[in-house]
Order: structure tokens, then C-alpha cells, then sequence
């Protein structure tokens, strides 16, 4: 079981990286419940939380993202500084949990009412590397391939920080984030475990399956 010690919400900035001018990836921990639910085509799936560059952004199968405080400590290491809970973006900030590890489909009981079901690996962008603002920033964060997860809101509800994270299904097959992550950017041998994997969004499967048949 692992537990939720960051619940974050959007703080507006300015981001040259984008057309859209402004940015909701720098997260600030908040004390307060959330509702958490599914957006539909587009927005964020915590009420509270921004996001402008919904053509990329947001939506129900990016409706959540996970960080691993684990995978952050990670990244204190190599970066010689603090990193805090959402600084990465995330809205979930999770301890003892697995995420690079978890099953696309796996789904996670948050508190006693919501559940998140895992949807696809975050992939850097433009905004990511501004933000960041460390050397090579998006060849590193993909060489060391802990992307974080996205969640689908399959019951919606209240989350705050302290909340217990119990895994409460495993699906039958064997393609974790970090498999997909890798398969998408450094290792596209692996793109065709991709496209049988049903809850990974459906312009993924499509975009492995159609690179998988250009190799063979």
C-alpha cells in the first residue's frame, strides 16, 4: 500500500514555449480535499487545477498524473537541488508506490471512494524542458525513462493529502508504464506489445501499431 503526501494544484505561469502563452505545469501542494473526476475530451481532472494547452493536455485519459517521491528523490540526486511535491507537474505525489512499474489498465483505490485506472506515460515536451530549465533536459528525463503516470477517474470523489493508495487490479498482460515509455521514445522494438493493451488510449495504439507495420 502507498499513500498520497502531495495533492497539487496549478499555479498560472507565463510559458514562452507554447503559443498559448501560459502554463499550469508549476503545482502547488494543497491541504485542502480535491474532487477529483472525469473532464471528458478536455481539462483537468482535479477541480481546482488549470490547464491551458488542452490540444495536448488534459482530457479523460490524462485526467490525473502521478509522480513518484521516490522517482523525485531520484532527480534531487542527480539535479543537486530540492525538488518539491508538483514540481514535475504532477497532481498525485505518491510514496510506496511502484508507478514506472505499473500495468497500463492497473487500477488504484485513493481513499476510501476514488478510483484511478493507468492510462500511458507522460512524455516531455517544450514546456516541460522551460520549466526545468536544466541542460538537455527532455534527452535526459527520456534516457532514465521514470516518466510518471497518467490516470483515467473511474469513480469520482474527494482526495487529500495522507490518503492511502491500495492497487486493487492488476490486468493479465505485462506492458507497465516504463515498457511504453520506452517503447514510444528509445526502443521502438517494443511497440508491438502496444497495440492489444485496450486501456491505452486509442491514439497510441494506433500511432505503435502504424510504426510497427512501417519496420516489418
Amino acid at each position: 500500500m502507498g499513500e498520497l503526501i502531495s495533492v497539487n494544484l496549478a499555479v498560472p505561469r507565463h510559458n514562452p514555449a507554447k503559443d498559448t502563452g501560459v502554463t499550469g505545469i508549476d503545482k502547488h501542494p494543497t491541504t485542502e480535499p480535491v474532487l477529483v473526476r472525469a473532464p471528458g475530451p478536455k481539462g483537468p481532472g482535479l477541480v481546482g487545477d488549470q490547464i491551458f494547452d488542452v490540444a495536448h493536455h488534459g482530457g479523460d485519459d490524462q485526467a490525473v498524473y502521478a509522480y513518484a517521491r521516490e522517482d523525485l528523490d531520484f532527480w534531487e540526486a542527480e539535479l543537486g537541488r530540492p525538488l518539491t511535491g508538483g514540481v514535475f507537474g504532477e497532481n498525485i505525489t505518491t510514496r510506496g508506490l511502484d508507478v514506472t512499474g505499473a500495468l497500463i489498465g492497473e487500477r488504484w483505490r485513493v481513499g476510501e471512494h476514488v478510483v484511478l485506472e493507468v492510462s500511458s506515460p507522460r512524455l516531455p515536451c517544450g514546456t516541460f524542458a522551460h520549466w526545468m530549465d536544466e541542460q538537455g533536459w527532455i534527452k535526459r528525463f527520456t534516457q532514465v525513462a521514470r516518466p510518471g503516470a497518467y490516470f483515467r477517474v473511474i469513480t469520482p470523489g474527494a482526495i487529500r493529502v495522507g490518503d492511502p493508495v491500495v492497487v486493487e487490479h492488476r490486468p493479465d498482460h505485462e506492458v507497465t508504464i516504463g515498457v511504453t515509455f520506452r517503447a514510444v521514445t528509445l526502443e521502438p522494438d517494443l511497440l508491438p506489445l502496444l497495440p492489444p493493451v485496450e486501456a491505452l488510449p486509442k491514439a497510441m495504439r494506433e500511432r505503435a501499431a502504424r510504426r510497427s507495420a512501417k519496420k516489418t
